[in-house]
């Protein structure tokens, strides 16, 4: 015999069954679903419709129109471009006070009901004003309501990333929707450039007065300077130098030209005097050779030359042609250095010239100087009253700048505003709200999900969702004339199989392996009434008893030897197997064990034979969620063993959290020592549904065993995996005890 092991069962959200609870309760999610839609519908279309339309304004300097002038503004005054902090503060402008009051008596809308609702106050209003709950709307004055009004209607924001700015404006009437931005963004362009328009008239009327008396100072100012230039004899030569300055430049310049010249004519001088020493010809040098008479002289000499040697080859030395021309020679070279001397004489007498030139520029250059230096501390006051007076012109100048810019925008389109509209609100065609279809649909939607939500939430916090990790769920149904119906409903079991109702009645059936209708539940019913009574009609004989190995008392002595937890009976006779199963639970439990058992047969037997009542809370209750744990749980009437009877609910429903019996089994062999679960005629497939392999000891309960049927079972457990099977099929002295405690 297999020991068995204590241990939690982990369990998955079973998805199936969520979907399945959803689409069983589909009827009452679409009714809702519909119900819903329709009050959203007919709300929608109460609801008054509110229109909205936009308009933008690009926020950018405008260029000014001087009309006529051809000018541009200031340098000095050229607008920088908009900033963030700006484009905020034309946003609060948009949405100031004064703007909207002005909007508001432009278009007179302190005449609509729309902007005013107070003065048509309802009579809730006026029973909390007289109750003193609330204060009295009509005390506030008209622009003070119709501002609250307007400022809730409206919307000013900054286009992301941009100039722009975006006015929206939201009411019941589609013209005022469109015409209320429009005048919003009038109003803006014109405060904007009369503030533009003032500000020029004011500076204008400011630069008045300030332009008289900078001429008065500037004429002032140029009369002290040429008072002062006068005494001081600081007259201008060229516009920019006093006189004594240019003299003193001009004499300088003369100075050095001199000197220049004394330099030029003493080196030439005294070239020419070195070659006359040296005895060298002087009619190479170029001072010399610039000479006229040198050039004529040395134009004689080259015809005489020329005539010697043309005589020379036809007379002989003595010759007195040859003579003359030879004295005629030399004469001409003597006048040649004759001439040297006196052009260097020329140039001695120029360069003392020079020298005497050089004196007496030196001397004027120095009175000059002293000349100067009494100008330049003159020139001191001079500058300064000079610069006091360009002073005071450039800031007349600027200030007259300003006042001709100034005067050239005073007309109403010399100032545009800076911002112009860029998109015009036009008038809605559609309602901004309520929006019926989407309305309707978003409802609709919402309360499906919430519905379906709802549903799969109940199914997890029943359990009924929940199911073992590695589970299977297998569902028998009937095959009979409504087999379609009964096919369908079972197609998200893992596993179909399809009795006959013959067979049910034959059978008594087991919750773990069929899940049964009304009709059929009534049918099993009856068959296990049935085989109650014929197995309570057999007499006793030593023909029915089995070996001493096989007893009841033999099998609660293993059980309680073993320190089994969790026993599973199985019944393949019916309720005569579920007898026997009960007296095991009694005789272990008269031995001392607390023990409970688990009513999971289809005929009930169990719970016939030990509550109290057959109307008490058991094991469907709990899988359907309609009956807390501890409240399924009853004892024994005949012993102190306890157990959970069948229940009252419906068992197709139960058995679809059959998933959880794991669970139960796990949870209740904590706190008894023992759990027996009496599966009625269960197969091994069915008993895999509460039992893992080798974790607990099953039990095949037949009091009157056929060998041929106990070996076909055992090999078809053997086959699903369960190897060692515990057989109770000796009733002995407590057959008769169990019957004498049922007649009780």
């Amino acid at each position: 015999m297999a020991g068995v092991g204590n241990s939690h069962q982990d369990v998955d959200i079973d998805l199936g069954q969520l979907f399945v609870a959803v689409w069983r309760r589909r009827r009452r999610i679409l009714l809702a679903t519909v119900a819903v839609g329709a009050l959203a519908f007919l709300g929608a279309q109460m609801i008054s419709p509110t229109y909205r339309s936009e308009t933008r304004l690009l926020i950018e300097t405008r260029t000014p129109n001087f009309s006529g002038q051809g000018t541009t503004a200031n340098p000095v005054e050229t607008a920088q471009p908009f900033d963030e902090l700006d484009i905020v503060s034309q946003v609060q402008l948009l949405r100031s006070v004064d703007l909207i009051k002005q909007v508001a008596r432009d278009m007179k809308l302190y005449d609509l009901k729309e902007f005013d609702p107070d003065t048509h106050p309802s009579a809730i209003t006026d029973v909390l004003v007289l109750l003193g709950l609330k204060k009295n709307p009509l005390d506030l004055p008209p622009e003070e309501r119709v501002l609250k009004a307007f400022q809730e209607k409206l919307e000013v924001y900054q286009v992301e990333k941009s100039r722009v700015i975006g006015v929206e404006f939201t009411s019941e009437d589609p013209k005022l929707a469109a015409a209320i931005p429009n005048a919003i963004a009038k109003v803006y362009l014109q405060l904007q450039s009369g503030a533009k328009l003032d500000s020029n008239s004011e500076a204008a009327r400011w630069l008045e007065p300030e332009i008289a008396n900078l001429r008065e100072k500037v004429q002032d100012a140029e009369k002290k300077v040429a008072d002062y230039r006068s005494q001081s004899d600081l007259f201008n030569a060229n516009g920019t130098e006093s006189f004594a300055t240019q003299q003193l430049n001009d004499i300088s310049a003369e100075l050095t030209r001199v000197r220049g010249e004394k330099a030029d004519a003493e080196a030439k001088a005294e070239n020419v005097r070195a070659a006359l020493a040296a005895g060298k010809p002087t009619d190479v040098l170029e001072v010399v050779l610039n000479s006229p008479v040198v050039q004529r002289l040395k134009e004689t000499e080259t015809t005489t030359r020329a005539q010697l040697s043309d005589l020379s080859t036809t007379m002989l030395e003595g010759h007195p042609r040859l003579k003359a021309l030879r004295a005629q020679l030399a004469g001409v070279r003597d006048q040649i250095a004759s001439e040297s001397r006196r052009v260097v004489a020329s140039l001695e007498g120029q360069a003392n010239v020079a020298r005497l030139k050089e004196t007496q520029l030196l001397q004027q250059l120095n009175a000059l100087k002293a000349n100067s230096a009494r100008a330049g501390e003159s020139e001191v006051g001079l500058k300064a009253l000079e610069r006091e007076a360009v002073a005071q012109r450039q800031l007349l100048e600027t200030y007259l700048a300003r006042y001709r810019e100034a005067t050239t925008r005073l007309e109403k389109n010399a100032s545009p505003a800076d911002g112009r509209v860029i998109s015009t609100a036009t008038e809605p065609q559609e309602a901004h709200f309520p929006k019926v279809l989407p309305i309707t649909i978003v409802a609709a939607l919402a309360t499906m999900v919430l519905s379906a939500i709802i549903v799969m939430i109940g199914e997890l916090f029943s359990g009924r969702a929940l199911r073992p990790v590695g589970a299977v769920p297998v569902v028998v149904v009937r095959r009979d004339e409504d087999a379609e119906s009964a096919e369908a409903e079972a197609n998200d079991a893992a596993e179909v199989v399809v009795v006959t109702p013959a067979q049910v009645a034959v059978v008594p059936a087991s919750l773990l392996d069929v899940e049964v209708d009304e009709a059929l539940s009534n049918e099993m019913q009856a068959a296990a009434d049935q085989a109650v009574a014929e197995a309570e009609t057999i007499p006793a004989g030593p023909a029915e008893e089995a070996e001493a190995d096989f007893t009841i008392q033999a099998v609660a002595s293993y059980l309680r030897d073993a320190r089994v937890r969790v026993a599973i009976a199985i019944s393949p006779t019916g309720d005569d197997g579920s007898t026997a199963t009960v007296m095991l639970a009694r005789e272990m439990a008269e031995t001392g064990r607390k023990v409970i058992l688990l009513d999971m047969t289809g005929s009930a037997c169990p719970t016939r034979l030990m509550a109290a009542r057959k109307d008490l809370a058991g094991i469907t209750d709990l899988l359907c969620g309609e009956a807390a744990f501890a409240d399924t749980i009853h004892p024994d009437r005949l012993s102190d063993a306890d157990i959970i009877p069948q229940g009252n609910c419906d068992v197709r429903q139960a058995m679809r959290g059959a998933d959880r019996l794991a669970m139960i089994t796990d949870a209740l062999a904590d706190v008894y020592d023992i759990v027996i679960v009496e599966c009625g005629p269960a197969n091994a497939e069915g008993v895999a549904r509460i039992s893992r392999q080798g974790d607990h000891e099953i039990i095949l309960s037949a009091p009157h065993p056929d060998e041929a049927d106990l070996a076909g079972i055992m090999a078809a457990f053997e086959k699903a995996g369960y190897a060692d099977l515990v057989l109770m099929s000796g009733l002995r002295l407590a057959e008769s005890e169990a019957r004498d405690r049922s007649a009780a």
